[in-house]
């Protein structure tokens, strides 16, 4: 499956990236098929080859999320935006936990909780 997304470039602290169309397997620092545009977020600013991306669309190929969102933005293509981060462990461990106790268990535990203080007292 053929994927457009980000290629970084650029030296440290300074990053720029390239929009390239590339397997979805392959390391996007390789070779790549074609050089779509560029981004740099320091300014914000989209190059881009409007064309040749919506080529690629009508040929099936997909988008990163980050590169759907950056495309939005900039009216390249029009659709929702996508949600490009995922959660931390940390995050999504308290959100089970949290689904798990009910309200009337989290209420006990406080109560139990005060009460143990007191009785230390």
């Amino acid at each position: 499956m053929l994927k457009i997304r980000l290629s970084r470039i650029g030296k440290k602290k300074k990053a720029m990236y390239r929009l390239i169309i590339n397997e979805h397997t392959r390391d996007t620092y390789g070779r790549a098929l074609e050089i779509l545009g560029s981004y740099n977020p320091f300014t914000k600013k989209l190059e881009t080859k409007k064309e040749r991306i919506e080529h690629w669309l009508k040929n099936g190929a997909q988008m990163s999320p980050t590169v759907n969102n950056l495309l939005l933005e900039n009216k390249i293509i029009k659709g929702e935006k996508v949600i490009a981060s995922s959660k931390g462990k940390k995050a999504v461990k308290a959100e089970k936990e949290a689904k798990q106790t009910k309200p009337s268990e989290k209420k006990e535990t406080k109560e139990k909780k005060e009460n143990e203080v007191e009785k230390s007292k």
